[in-house]
């Protein structure tokens, strides 16, 4: 396919969303690739993905900086200058400051292990744990000034089961992740999200997004009534309006090097 589209993933540890978004990228009808893979850990192993697969790699570490202002700066400038038409947080554990944000806007995308707008922040799997929903799932949305608050492309219910653990219940939300995040990623890249309000709307034409067949919820579970989901979700409700930064989200000043 002649029209790529360059995609730079940032990570800030194990990296399996970057894999997935490698193994995907990897079929030449996927029509993205990833040019650049940058992290704010040097000892993330999604770095080591990536440099297996010949990507180039990147580290910009807060404690390098004097402050969030000059990190943001320095992580723009790397990003910007692999020129990318997406920007994938695969797991990159830092909030990015208004100046990244708005460098790429309606093109940075994130994936969060619940349904937005329930459980933002950090911990979001034990957070759901805690409170005994039956369903949580993981969201994949556009990245705005706020954490985790950005519109929404598509979203997968995941059921909770008895004796669940949160190592256990986010290993199927991963599951449910590596599915989505190629395909909401891809559409973004191709230009093909059209923004009506909080509501993402996906454009028919050019390139065709990957098959996303329907989760299994699990036995006797659901995902519970609720607005129809839009164009490109697979389940679940739109993202609220509700605001605030969630306050368990790792700071970047004075962050583990």
């Amino acid at each position: 396919m002649a029209d790529v589209r360059r995609m730079v993933v940032l990570v800030s540890g194990h990296g399996s969303n970057l894999q997935s978004l490698m193994d995907a990228a990897a079929d030449p009808s996927y029509g993205a690739e990833v040019v650049l893979v940058a992290s704010d850990r040097p000892g993330a192993y999604g770095l080591e993905r990536a440099r297996a697969a010949g990507v180039e790699t990147a580290v910009v570490r807060p404690v390098d900086f004097p402050d969030r202002a000059a990190f943001d700066e320095a992580l723009t400038g790397v990003v910007a200058a692999a020129r990318p038409d997406v920007v994938c947080l695969a797991g990159f554990m830092r909030i990015l400051g208004p100046r990244f944000v708005r460098s790429f806007p309606d093109r940075i995308v994130n994936t969060h292990p619940s349904l937005l707008p329930a459980f933002r922040g950090a911990h979001a799997v034990r957070d759901a744990l805690a409170y005994g929903v039956r369903v949580t799932g993981c969201t994949v949305h556009l990245v705005d000034e706020e954490v985790d608050h950005g519109p929404v492309l598509m979203q997968a219910p995941v059921a909770v089961e008895d004796g669940d653990d949160e190592a256990s219940l986010h290993d199927r939300i991963k599951q449910e992740e590596h599915r989505l995040l190629p395909a909401a990623v891809r559409l973004v890249a191709h230009g093909r999200v059209r923004l009506d309000g909080r509501r993402a709307r996906l454009l028919a034409g050019g390139p065709e997004p990957a098959a996303i067949p329907g989760p299994a919820a699990g036995p006797g579970t659901a995902a519970g009534p609720g607005p129809a989901a839009g164009p490109g979700t697979a389940a679940g409700p739109a993202g609220s309006g509700r605001r605030g930064r969630a306050p368990d989200r790792e700071p970047i000043d004075g962050g583990t090097p």
